[in-house]
């Protein structure tokens, strides 16, 4: 990825209209992924904050600090050319949503989880035609057909930019249900972590924190953020007047 080596050259970084999506320019010159591939976002919003990121750089320029950049540049260069493959990768974690695997022991951890997962479960019911089933232990259970398919349907079709939001929300929070929730805004992001790390927390107040742990955490909790942020600019329309362009 020889452009992450370059130091900043440009003056200006600005999002505007181009075939096909919203490009990013510096100073005129239309941003490309590491692949090569023309930067082009599916919403203005998207598109703003792409070049934000990158009017920020000073020096050397640093991806770490450009998440929704490297958000974009992994859904045009990666999931792109194999999204069904991931489409089909996520909906495998119906299968065994943490959801659904509860502990029978010590109580309070079983009602902790109950409290925090029954009522998304409820959702997935209700709003995605998915009765997912849980079960005490960790012994696989196969999901009613049902239940497949309405999680199965609500990852199909989804673009680019959405599977890739989907995908970080899903493998940081062990959940398809999670993510799902996350991208339909059903509860704060925040929230959907705080309930995806129920058995974490629960052990932490049983042995206290570890430093190099709670670390991880946070690092996980803010890269759950930025997919939930990401998916959400990806979806925003216009402002008044402007003019968007189709998703991609």
């Amino acid at each position: 990825m020889t452009e992450w080596a370059l130091k900043r050259f440009w003056t200006e970084a600005h999002a505007e209209p181009g075939e096909g999506g919203w490009a990013v320019l510096l100073d005129g010159r239309p941003v490309h992924t590491p692949a090569r591939a023309p930067l082009l976002l599916p919403t203005e919003a998207l598109a703003e904050a792409v070049a934000a990121e990158w009017q920020a750089q000073e020096g050397e320029v640093q991806p770490g600090l450009m998440p929704f950049t490297r958000a974009a540049n992994s859904a045009l260069d990666k999931v792109v050319p194999q999204a069904g493959a991931v489409a089909d990768m996520l909906i495998e974690y119906g299968d065994t949503d943490l959801l659904c695997y509860r502990a029978e022991t010590p109580e309070e951890l079983a009602a902790a989880q109950a409290e925090a997962w029954d009522p998304l479960l409820d959702w997935a019911r209700s709003a995605l035609g998915a009765p997912l089933v849980a079960t005490a232990g960790v012994i696989h259970v196969d999901q009613p057909e049902r239940a497949r398919a309405g999680l199965r349907a609500a990852v199909a079709g989804q673009d680019a930019f959405a599977l890739t939001a989907l995908h970080d929300l899903v493998t940081l929070s062990g959940s398809l249900v999670i993510g799902l929730a996350a991208q339909k805004g059903v509860l704060p992001a925040e929230e959907l972590w705080t309930r995806s790390r129920v058995d974490e927390h629960w052990q932490e107040r049983q042995w206290g924190r570890d430093a190099e742990a709670a670390r991880m955490e946070e690092a996980r909790r803010a890269d759950f953020l930025v997919a939930s942020e990401f998916h959400a600019l990806s979806r925003r329309p216009a402002r008044q007047g402007a003019t968007d362009k189709p998703a991609l």
